[in-house]
């Protein structure tokens, strides 16, 4: 990552994009330079797929924290509105996701989920931090901000 630019991949068509760090930090929200819809939408991005998940976490320079979790978890749907609000707060600098365990079960073994729901932090590809068990709003962006360098 540059000073100047960041890459960022695009929640609806994969896109990579260059973003001026400046314009994100001062919240400005640019559009995707192949589909043209927001890069951000202040609301954390699905991921269906261990495709969708790899490129999301290996090509955003931004951090991306991603909620693992599944339909049948309670806990999981009690948490869901906070990490929702916590991506509304904290994006365009943190890149919120999320990823049904039951969808892609292979990325879930991959990181080791034995909990649900999980948070996990990447920076530039790798885990960097985990939290298990539901959160609410400030206990994620305190978790967020603790551990994506925000």
């Amino acid at each position: 990552m540059s000073d100047e630019n960041q890459v960022i991949v695009c929640p609806h068509c994969g896109g990579l994009n260059r973003a001026p760090t400046a314009r994100l930090a001062a919240r400005q929200i640019p559009d995707c330079g192949r589909c043209h819809k927001p890069l951000f939408t202040g609301a954390p991005v699905d991921l269906p797929d261990a495709a969708a998940f790899d490129r999301m976490i290996a090509r955003n320079d931004a951090p991306v924290v991603v909620d693992f979790w599944a339909g049948w978890c309670g806990p999981c749907r009690q948490m869901a509105p906070h990490f929702a609000a916590a991506a509304a707060e904290l994006e365009p600098l943190v890149r919120f996701a999320k990823l049904d365990t039951e969808a892609a079960p292979d990325v879930a073994g991959r990181f080791g989920i034995r909990g649900i729901p999980c948070m996990i932090v990447f920076r530039a590809g790798r885990e960097v931090a985990r939290q298990a068990g539901a959160l609410d709003t400030r206990a994620i962006i305190a978790f967020v901000k603790a551990n994506a360098g925000t």
